[in-house]
């Protein structure tokens, strides 16, 4: 009998094990669609009037995302203490699948921890701040990222200083020839698939 008890035991501990590990890898829950109704978490306006990639961050709590209107933004998020940490799942814009930069999609979201970001690059974010430009496809970043500088890292490398930091990245890295002063250039649909 004491057997059978221990059996059974050790059978609902595996029973248990086995949930939690369902739970564990549970797939994120997926993005929403961006609409007139998303406001920027920090700027607190309609994240459609800006240009430039876009984020989004789910939370456990919460059944609405937490909208950015920039992707720097939604990494910030991530890193500042006071910030909720019940993150379920971070989306920021394919800037391999925008139209262009000034309509970034409403739709292509791209999970930001298997993202590749340009960071350094002459481009400005939705709040005319140096931005982290998402992409899904490494050859596409590359190619943005010799066309308008900066440099390609993932989500995990991006400098805490250069999301956080209040001026622009100086890195040996960027390109000169097209500064980080000037006006950005519209990207074309060669630059932003």
């Amino acid at each position: 009998m004491r057997k059978i008890t221990l059996f059974a035991a050790f059978a609902a501990a595996l029973a248990l094990a086995g949930c939690n590990d369902r739970k564990a890898a549970e797939a994120p829950p997926p993005p929403h669609e961006l609409t007139a109704t998303a406001i920027g978490h920090y700027c607190g306006m309609n994240v459609l009037e800006h240009t430039g990639p876009k984020g989004q961050i789910i939370l456990a709590g919460q059944k609405d995302p937490v909208w950015f209107s920039s992707a720097r933004d939604a990494i910030s998020f991530t890193m500042l203490p006071e910030e909720p940490k019940d993150i379920r799942a971070i989306y920021v814009s394919d800037m391999a699948k925008a139209p262009n930069w000034e309509r970034p999609g409403t739709t292509n979201w791209v999970d930001a921890q298997r993202a590749f970001f340009v960071i350094g690059s002459r481009m400005k974010g939705g709040m005319g701040a140096d931005e982290a430009v998402p992409f899904s496809d490494r050859e596409v970043a590359e190619k943005f990222a010799s066309e308008n500088g900066g440099r390609v890292l993932a989500f995990a490398d991006v400098p805490k200083d250069y999301v956080l930091g209040a001026t622009a990245e100086t890195t040996s890295s960027v390109d000169e020839d097209h500064g980080r002063h000037g006006a950005p250039a519209l990207l074309s649909d060669s630059h932003v698939h």
